[in-house]
């Protein structure tokens, strides 16, 4: 029997790491091998997908999908985690704050920027995530990093609570948006509440909550939420092999694909002509080299 692989699209609750989420699904599945794409804080809710089987082995190309955030920003307060679970360390009057200055600062934080994370994240240094070393007092510094924001807009605006959707690159820190809005308008900002309702194609509207997956999983049903691993590639280019290539793929030989010119280093999935998920291969030169390979027939 086929190992059973594909991915999960599930609605993260509130209090809830992405780990728990892995750990319950491995669980009450018998599935093994679990994995997520994109690590969201306990406090926030939304799209958490999770990768069984093979699929994990596609994890890296959905953790780079862009995401997309709503987020409730409350002005006038800083915290030392940027969001309201940490200590407060300032506060400020926001009366003065209009949406007009707020709509006039939003553009620095457009495009490609300069980041810098917060103390408090998952990020490690010599293998120690950082906020372990804050939470023992240790002086914690943290490099910039280059980001992209596609899309930062208000959708309300009541002071002192500011609502933003935001279409981003992997890597973003909304936390870290917060607190550099605040900053820019010189009141403060911490995070109030974060839902994800988009990785790649994933989206909140077609997202399972574990409620209602944990009673699919015990009437057997489950399974029929499963997408397909390829899912996370259908956004890139396709190529059909025939016989002779699948043989070459098996052997992790280089592939010729008549017509299939790319530049060098491009992915591309690759299929049977029955329609079977194969590989992933990459562009080299005037060929084609096996990445991923799943199977080959």
């Amino acid at each position: 029997m086929t190992p059973l692989s594909g991915i999960l699209n599930v609605d993260k609750p509130a209090d809830w790491t992405s780990f728990d989420a892995v750990n319950v699904i491995r669980k009450r599945t018998g599935v093994k091998r679990v994995g997520h794409a994109g690590t969201l804080d306990p406090a926030a809710t939304g799209v958490l997908p999770l990768l069984l089987g093979q699929a994990t082995r596609l994890t890296e190309y959905l953790v780079d999908a862009t995401k997309t955030y709503r987020a409730r920003i409350q002005l006038g307060i800083e915290t030392d985690t940027y969001d309201l679970e940490g200590a407060v360390t300032a506060e400020a009057d926001v009366s003065g704050v209009t949406r007009d200055a707020i709509e006039a600062a939003l553009p620095e934080f457009r495009g490609e920027i300069e980041q810098t994370p917060p103390a408090y994240s998952a990020i490690k240094r010599q293998g120690v995530p950082l906020y372990k070393l804050a939470r023992r007092g240790e002086a914690v510094v943290v490099e910039p990093r280059r980001v992209r924001v596609d899309r930062l807009d208000i959708t309300s605006y009541e002071a002192p609570m500011l609502e933003v959707v935001i279409d981003c690159s992997k890597g973003f820190y909304v936390r870290s948006l917060a607190h550099d809005i605040g900053a820019r308008l010189s009141v403060g900002g911490s995070l109030a509440g974060l839902v994800r309702t988009r990785v790649g194609s994933f989206r909140i509207e077609d997202a399972v909550s574990v409620d209602d997956l944990t009673r699919e999983i015990e009437a057997g049903v489950w399974q029929e939420r499963l997408f397909a691993p390829d899912e996370v590639l259908l956004h890139w280019r396709a190529a059909i092999l025939g016989q002779a290539n699948a043989l070459r793929l098996s052997r992790g030989q280089m592939l010729e694909l008549a017509g299939a010119t790319a530049p060098e280093g491009e992915l591309c999935r690759a299929y049977s002509v029955g329609g079977d998920f194969l590989a992933v291969i990459a562009a080299n030169e005037t060929r084609w080299r096996p990445e991923k390979v799943f199977a080959a027939r």
